[in-house]
């Protein structure tokens, strides 16, 4: 199987390094989606390249997302079809060519409660859905929509309510581990030579005249400062452009605002279905999407202004989502079933006053000044599309002629071979000497990396043992998160590298011990250093929950808040 370069402590001090040492042809700032997606665009034109976070890799809205790779179909209804096509194009993409061991199929009802004019209308919607999501001759990479009676809905979803449905249809879309993504983008990008650092914050712009030409870095870890010089700096900071853009001294040419949305992620026995749910809200739309031993319920859509790195979701939100898919369910869902719960901001695109501003998650690339470009809106699906507008419109200030982008050919780490390993995966297995549903777990997770986990597992058998409160993963995983993939906090490994703060019924409390534990074995961390990460996630769990017992975002803000931030 695949083996790639490193991503750990090492490699992340030699890329500081060689980011002082050269002016760069490009530097990115931002680790969500977008940040990660640019810097392997421009390093696989052939550009040096630089990519620096703040905090670590999709800590933002990247790792809060839906897990959804799909179209949008909500945006049919808004007639925004260039949207749909190229968020479906970008789907067939990531599904059959540059991450299927990452991005799968995932099938979703829609119940009907009107038996003639809305199945048509669905209907037809559900069709242009699918004939969008052609590329010339090549397939969707997932079935087409079909029609459902009502004795068919009720074998698939026995849990809805009698009385919710007089039939339905079902129709496919595609799901990620969205944290896990990016950070593969991240690390495929420095498998090509760009220099990755995460946990390394800008805190100025360096500018020759009206020019950018550069920026000033602290490293969080050291808490060095110094600089990084680039002939174009990528501004792709999401909901933090704006205050990014406010360092150069520029007004911006639009606005970002923060949309929050969250999620509930509640245990899949609580109802029976064999597919997700699509439902209609006054609002919008609300999804029930098959995770693993859970279901994801969301999302909500509301204005947020306060802290952009915490955003906090509240009871009211909670209970919000609860009222709308218990009016499906015969058995209604209650506080108590709800393990999980986290929150995000959509970075959605706004005119200069509420007046005029027509919020879109269409994307926008300006050159704001010279020397800086800026790319913001959009949505995570269409993240390879963004990041190749930012880097086209860099590389046209730039000396010489730049190649166009590769990226639509190019497999993320971990995806060549995948479908091959994944076909001997009960070979594997039996050599590894684990149950092959483990090893399906971490094909599903690394693809052909997973060799590099179960390498770890060869040299130290007790890394085989899972985590406590949470079966599903193992102490190799939290090694190899640290040693290959950037991780270097606890809440790194237990937020993103695996989910576990939102899978687990304890948020991770009872895991983060043995996690402190076996990162401080890699990473070198004294007993005092073991003792102050658990503290730290500890607290920021108590956090969490107690901001979703309050009533509004003020307060549940002001109290997710009194948990400090770590670096």
């Amino acid at each position: 199987m695949e083996r790639s370069a490193k991503l750990g402590p090492a490699e992340r001090a030699a890329a500081i390094a060689a980011m002082q040492a050269d002016e760069l042809d490009v530097l990115v700032i931002g680790g969500g989606i977008v940040g990660t997606g640019s810097a392997l665009d421009a390093v696989t034109r052939g550009l040096t390249v630089g990519l620096v976070e703040q905090r670590d890799w999709a800590s933002g809205t990247s790792s809060r997302s839906s897990k959804l790779v799909h179209g949008g179909i909500r945006y049919l209804e808004q007639l925004d079809f260039r949207l749909v096509r190229e968020a479906l194009i970008e789907r067939g993409l990531l599904l059959q060519q540059l991450a299927p061991h990452l991005v799968k199929p995932v099938r979703f009802l829609y119940p009907l409660k009107r038996r003639v004019i809305e199945r048509f209308y669905v209907g037809s919607g559900m069709l242009l859905y699918d004939l969008f999501s052609y590329t010339g001759l090549r397939p969707p990479g997932v079935p087409h929509h079909r029609h459902l009676t009502r004795n068919q809905v009720r074998k698939l979803s026995p849990s809805l309510a009698a009385d919710s449905y007089v039939g339905g249809i079902t129709y496919y879309d595609a799901q990620v581990d969205d944290a896990r993504y990016t950070a593969s983008v991240a690390r495929t990008a420095a498998h090509y030579g760009a220099h990755v650092a995460n946990r390394v914050r800008v805190e100025g712009f360096l500018k020759v005249g009206e020019r950018v030409v550069g920026v000033r870095a602290r490293d969080r870890e050291t808490d060095e400062l110094f600089e990084i010089r680039a002939k174009q700096v990528v501004n792709a900071t999401g909901v933090w452009t704006d205050d990014t853009q406010s360092m150069v001294g520029e007004r911006g040419q639009f606005k970002v605002r923060a949309s929050k949305g969250i999620h509930l992620v509640v245990p899949r026995d609580r109802f029976q279905s064999a597919s997700g749910l699509l439902l209609r809200t006054e609002k919008s739309v609300l999804f029930v999407i098959p995770w693993g031993r859970h279901w994801l319920i969301g999302t909500t859509d509301t204005d947020w202004h306060l802290s952009k790195s915490h955003p906090a979701a509240t009871a009211a939100d909670i209970d919000y989502l609860l009222e709308h898919v218990n009016a499906v369910l015969g058995v209604p869902l209650t506080r108590e079933d709800v393990e999980g719960v986290y929150a995000g901001l959509r970075p959605l695109l706004a005119g200069e006053s509420d007046q005029t501003s027509k919020l879109s998650r269409e994307h926008i690339v300006a050159h704001a000044v010279p020397g800086l470009v800026v790319i913001a809106g959009g949505k995570w699906t269409t993240y390879r599309v963004m990041a190749k507008d930012a880097i086209d419109a860099a590389a046209s200030a730039l000396d010489g002629k730049v190649p166009a982008s590769a990226t639509a050919e190019l497999p993320l780490v971990g995806a060549n071979g995948y479908r091959a390993a994944w076909n001997r995966r009960a070979r594997i297995a039996r050599r590894a000497g684990i149950h092959v549903s483990r090893v399906e777990h971490l094909l599903g997770r690394y693809g052909t990396l997973a060799q590099e986990v179960l390498d770890l597992i060869a040299e130290r058998p007790e890394l085989a043992e899972p985590l406590p409160g949470a079966d599903d993963y193992v102490a190799a995983e939290v090694v190899y998160a640290a040693s290959h993939e950037g991780a270097l906090h606890v809440d790194d490994v237990l937020a993103r590298r695996t989910r576990i703060s939102i899978e687990a019924w304890d948020r991770g409390v009872s895991a983060a011990p043995v996690a402190a534990r076996l990162m401080g074995e890699e990473l070198g961390w004294d007993a005092e250093r073991v003792e102050r990460e658990i503290a730290y996630y500890l607290r920021r769990v108590a956090a969490e929950r107690a901001s979703q017992e309050q009533p509004d975002d003020a307060s549940a803000d002001r109290v997710r808040l009194e948990a400090p931030d770590i670096g």
